[in-house]
């Protein structure tokens, strides 16, 4: 049985449109791509300022920089001329690891990439090699759309995801802030935000997201959470929209109030409704009744 490899729709050699793609020249063998890798050093190398991925966790970096001081460097990491020093489209990871592990330099392709390109080809990278967090993620879906006037099919068609996908996951962005920070965290899964979005009122929303963290909910369970919620408020909806008053209901009220001096409410109903005066002494009893009988 063949793997299938996974896609990058469009990807890399739309983006490069007639250069060579990425895929390809790490793919070569060493022979082939030799000329092609040069060997940068590290002092010279800066790391993207809007890089996709905003957190790295050390330990992982620290096993990486162990494996290099044993086998190197095996991949290049990619890189662009920017002024006088490099500036990484992918690959920081390497980066950071083979600084930890002392090395002077790092080999590299250099690419001829604007900044378009660079957006979409360093988002590229972490999405099929690191697996951003799902806000990391989302974040960077929007910042390609917005910096580069892109449409959701258009930025779906060049990283190879559908058009679902991409919606779906800037939906999460319309969390609220608290339940954002959650999933950035990854005290939530992505899958956990999805569902959360059905709870339109947002201290709702966080007070489940708490619950999930503390009682270890899974996506199964938040689900029948969420519509409890959602049955919830449908009732205390109708409630409100049941116990709220017609004016003409309302003014009668006032003058029952003003003519016997004490509360009285009215409620009506299908087919009944009831009065109810309320007093306060067997005085004010009296007083009620002998109004209301003369």
């Amino acid at each position: 049985m063949t793997t299938k490899k996974r896609g990058l729709g469009k990807g890399l050699s739309a983006l490069l449109a007639d250069k060579p793609s990425i895929d390809n020249l790490i793919n070569e063998k060493d022979d082939q791509r030799e000329g092609k890798i040069k060997y940068i050093s590290l002092d010279n190398i800066k790391a993207k300022k809007d890089q996709p991925r905003k957190e790295f966790e050390k330990s992982s970096i620290k096993e990486l920089s162990n494996s290099i001081k044993v086998h190197g460097v095996i991949q290049p990491i990619l890189l662009r001329k920017k002024d006088d020093m490099y500036e990484i489209i992918a690959g920081e990871r390497r980066f950071r690891a083979s600084k930890l592990a002392n090395l002077e330099e790092i080999p590299a392709i250099v690419l001829d990439a604007k900044d378009e390109e660079v957006a979409k080809l360093a988002l590229i990278e972490n999405i099929q090699r690191e697996d951003l967090n799902p806000i990391e993620e989302s974040i960077a879906y929007k910042n390609l759309m917005e910096d580069f006037n892109l449409k959701q099919d258009e930025l779906a068609e060049t990283i190879g995801k559908s058009r679902s996908y991409i919606t779906n996951s800037l939906r999460l962005l319309n969390l609220d802030q608290r339940v954002i920070d959650y999933l950035y965290n990854g005290e939530l899964t992505q899958g956990h935000g999805k569902v959360l979005l059905g709870i339109k009122d947002k201290k709702a929303q966080v007070e489940l997201a708490k619950r999930i963290i503390e009682t270890g909910l899974n996506v199964r369970s938040t689900e029948e959470e969420v519509k409890k919620v959602k049955q919830d408020k449908n009732i205390s909806t109708k409630k409100k929209t049941s116990n709220k008053k017609d004016s003409y209901i309302v003014d009668l009220e006032e003058q029952l109030i003003r003519t016997l001096g004490t509360k009285v409410n009215l409620t009506l109903g299908d087919k009944k409704g009831k009065i109810e005066i309320e007093y306060y002494s067997d005085e004010d009893l009296q007083r009620i009744f002998e109004i209301l009988t003369h």
